[in-house]
């Protein structure tokens, strides 16, 4: 018979916690993401051990969409489980979020952003969670083909529905975000939230203007890919592990993102951390929070005891004037 979890009676005093935009909700400063290492192909006792580590930190938000895997609809499969065998009693202490909008199965209504797609998605999420709601619905990309207002058409109604209790958007530049917020204010069904990646190698929210928009309409950032993917961290500083993404997983990042000039900034930035009396990984943690422009990082995790080592930055996350311009430097960035 499987052991009895018992949530620790002081896991809320090592976390922060943020205001969503204008929502009366709060993320936790660190979220657990489950994009990797939660798939079909993963050790199952190694997930529940992460998600009890998570939650005993404060970590009250799991992150998943429809595809994440592989295979596709594994990760929601595994939660499913993990929800029903150790967090039933914890549901109203925790934030579960999911995603559509990528492709999930076979045909022409598997993909995308259609109403069809999403409410489908929605209902098939839900099964293999084994939850009667989300608590957050993202769009998980924008289409190009489907007018925006359908598919904030199909948020609104996922809402109304009680399937979830917020919208979000996710992958969405400045452009879609504003139209978007327009449409869905006037549905009376506010987004709440724009997933977007960010990291110290990757401005793109600072650059496509996301950042500053979803300040000025309200919305909150949870920020992914804060390593990205795992070059943030140390290591590859002297090569690249057998355990390491690189070597085992090629879909999102290969060996030719390791070159001289990216090797010669990770060492760099690896020397600032430990001025800061922090990991390399720590640090780009903190960055992504130093202000009040994202209100959670999400991070990945493949054992407990980096959630642990990742948690501890989240009352951390100041930096001298002369730290980010050394860091700006270091990226090229004027």
């Amino acid at each position: 018979m499987a052991d009895v979890y018992v949530a620790s009676d002081k896991r809320y005093e090592k976390m922060v916690y943020n205001r969503v935009g204008k929502s009366g909700l709060k993320f936790p400063a660190v979220s657990l993401g489950f994009w990797h290492n939660f798939g079909s192909k993963d050790n199952y006792d190694t997930m529940k051990a992460m998600c009890r580590t998570a939650f005993n930190l404060g970590i009250t938000q799991f992150d998943l969409a429809n595809n994440y895997g592989p295979v596709y609809g594994s990760a929601e499969e595994n939660a499913g489980r993990i929800l029903k065998e150790d967090f039933r009693p914890y549901r109203d202490e925790l934030l579960i979020t999911t995603k559509a909008g990528y492709d999930m199965w076979q045909g022409p209504y598997g993909d995308w952003g259609s109403k069809k797609y999403l409410i489908a998605s929605a209902d098939q999420s839900l099964k293999r969670l084994g939850l009667e709601y989300v608590d957050i619905f993202y769009h998980h990309r924008m289409d190009p083909e489907t007018s925006l207002e359908e598919t904030m058409e199909a948020l609104a109604s996922i809402v109304r529905s009680g399937k979830a209790l917020y919208a979000g958007i996710s992958n969405y530049d400045q452009e879609y975000t504003e139209k978007a917020v327009k449409i869905m204010k006037e549905l009376h069904c506010p987004l709440i939230v724009n997933q977007r990646r960010y990291s110290i190698f990757d401005r793109g929210i600072e650059e496509d203007g996301v950042k500053s928009c979803c300040k000025k309409e309200g919305l909150g950032i949870i920020a992914f890919s804060p390593l990205a993917q795992g070059l943030l961290t140390d290591k590859y500083l002297h090569g690249i592990p057998t355990d390491s993404r690189i070597a085992r997983d090629h879909r999102f990042l290969k060996e030719d993102a390791l070159t001289p000039e990216r090797l010669s900034q990770i060492g760099r930035l690896n020397n600032l951390a430990k001025e800061r009396g922090q990991s390399l990984a720590q640090m780009a943690l903190s960055w992504i929070l130093k202000d009040d422009g994202v209100c959670s990082v999400l991070i990945g995790a493949s054992r407990p005891e980096q959630i642990e080592e990742n948690i501890s930055i989240v009352k951390n996350t100041s930096f001298t004037e002369e730290e980010l311009r050394i860091i700006n430097e270091i990226c090229g960035i004027r």
